[in-house]
């Protein structure tokens, strides 16, 4: 279409050479393809004892995944019954090239919302040539922490922000050369000024329920394009796991609608509401009846290891939440530890329905939207569960 306008218009040399230097520019164009043409190969039958397993695990950045996917003779019935693949860690910045093979050990299996029938997604753990944990790698010491603490039966419940982004990487239905009006009508919107990306959020909805993971809402937040759903509750290890599978969907989502998703926890500056992980925990004692005083127990040793935290609860070292954690825009000061019944403003939020109910649960509010559930869910089991 482009081409054929500056032809209309009798531009052909010189508009040949505009045309060239859109074509190489990386913000100027998107590369499509054609869905409807899919579905034509995606619709033939599949082989009864061909099933395809889709490996998803956690790479070096410790915030993106990767996928590549393998053909079985059989149905697995628990992710022990897949074979140990490996992969290029060269490639994802978990390896040096001369000693190049990272291993991938199966340990979550999901039904697969993208090739359906009985496919599988199935999350990795990656393991370097020794057999120890890559560095983004901390499944096994967040299991490690879930297994001492079983008997107290940890539920959490995490709440992932995150923000939709065109291919330039400027949120998605924003004006291109400024910004939309000020925050305000946007949380919970509904109409095509406040929200934009609904399409998005709907089917990767659907597809989490698809899998199997334990999505239990979403809701357009504070930003234009900034979004969140929830997962859980869940017990233990499951938290974690089912948290990176439908964060592996929504990227995949997003890429087949032409967009990007951001888990960067102040993707724009200035004021706007950043992005968060909040996760809301509990014991078996905290949801007894006066498991208030529980509650009230574990903020206290919250509160004597903030610094160990706030280190563990985004992928810098806690240098990330320094641009988020400013002491307003519904955050605390990355500096202060303070906790209050119904306030966002605080490091921990008990809900006014606990506090009336004097049992239940309580939130921190500090982990970045980027951080790893394996860390967050492992830290606050250890404080809170471990004394440690």
């Amino acid at each position: 279409v482009f081409v054929s306008w500056y032809l209309k218009k009798g531009i052909t040399k010189e508009g040949g050479s505009i045309i060239r230097s859109m074509a190489l520019s990386p913000t100027s164009y998107s590369a499509a393809t054609n869905k409807a043409v899919l579905d034509r190969y995606m619709s033939l039958p599949q082989p009864d004892n061909k099933i395809l397993a889709t490996y998803v695990w956690i790479d070096g950045t410790g915030e993106f995944v990767r996928t590549k996917t393998r053909t079985v003779d059989f149905c697995p019935k628990h992710p022990s019954d897949l074979p140990i693949w490996i992969f290029d860690g060269s490639s994802t910045y978990q390896a040096e090239g001369s000693n190049s093979d990272v291993y991938l050990y199966p340990r979550a299996m999901y039904q697969d919302p993208f090739n359906r029938g009985k496919n599988k997604i199935v999350l990795c753990e990656t393991f370097k040539y020794n057999k120890k944990p890559t560095e983004t790698s901390h499944r096994q010491s967040c299991l490690e922490a879930m297994q001492k603490a079983a008997d107290q039966h940890p539920w959490f419940g995490i709440e992932q922000e995150y923000t939709i982004l065109d291919q330039d990487n400027y949120p998605f239905g924003w004006p291109k050369n400024g910004f939309p009006g000020p925050q305000g009508p946007y949380y919970c919107g509904v109409g095509a000024n406040k929200v934009f990306g609904r399409d998005i959020v709907e089917a990767h909805y659907r597809a989490c329920l698809y899998a199997g993971i334990e999505i239990c809402g979403t809701n357009a937040e504070v930003m234009a394009s900034q979004w969140e759903y929830q997962v859980g509750p869940c017990e233990g290890i499951t938290m974690a796991d089912d948290l990176w599978v439908s964060r592996y969907i929504l990227h995949r989502v997003a890429e087949d609608f032409g967009v990007n998703v951001s888990l960067d926890c102040k993707p724009m500056t200035g004021q706007w509401n950043g992005s968060a992980l909040h996760t809301n925990f509990s014991t078996q004692a905290m949801r007894e009846d006066n498991g208030i005083i529980e509650i009230e127990k574990a903020i206290e040793k919250l509160s004597k290891r903030h610094l160990k935290h706030i280190q563990a609860y985004d992928l810098r070292g806690g240098k990330d939440n320094e641009r988020r954690l400013i002491g307003s825009l519904e955050t605390s000061n990355i500096n202060d530890y303070s906790a209050g019944v119904a306030n966002r403003g605080c490091s921990i939020r008990i809900p006014r329905s606990v506090a009336e109910d004097r049992k239940g649960y309580f939130e921190d509010r500090r982990p970045a939207a980027n951080a790893d559930p394996y860390r967050v869910t492992e830290l606050l089991v250890r404080t809170v569960c471990l004394d440690e």
